[in-house]
């Protein structure tokens, strides 16, 4: 009986969520074409990874991942918030992305171009998560 308890136990899917994106109330403050990286910051926080900081933007990407047993692990969602500055510093862009059925679909947008800067950043930060094992952080 405890045997049979305990591999019930072990096939039960784990779930966790790896990074950070600031909730939609924060991203409600920014003011787009008056607002600064200097401004920014204490609003919404910079992004932890030195790797998606630039001068183009800055680029908040957070995954749910669930693990059941000894499957590997299958990335649930992935999100991306891409907040572009001007060359002077100033909030241009401030941009949600999903992924929907394996393609980069924008959530909201609020912009003062029509074009999307950084485009390729995002396109990387999509295609590389999914071959990042998350474990791989978890066992420092």
């Amino acid at each position: 009986m405890l045997g049979l308890a305990a591999s019930l136990a072990a096939c039960s899917a784990v779930y966790r969520n790896h990074g950070y994106v600031p909730v939609e109330e924060d991203l409600a403050q920014l003011v787009v074409g008056t607002d600064t990286r200097d401004t920014v910051a204490p609003k919404v926080g910079r992004p932890s990874a030195w790797g998606l900081l630039n001068d183009t933007g800055w680029f908040y990407v957070q995954s749910r991942w669930e693990y059941k047993g000894a499957f590997p692990p299958k990335e649930l969602d992935r999100q991306v918030v891409a907040l572009t500055f001007s060359e002077a510093g100033v909030l241009q862009n401030v941009e949600r992305f999903g992924m929907e059925r394996g393609q980069i679909v924008p959530l909201s947008r609020r912009v003062t171009e029509s074009n999307v800067k950084g485009m390729s950043v995002l396109s990387r930060l999509f295609s590389n998560f999914g071959r990042v094992n998350p474990g791989q952080f978890l066992n420092n």
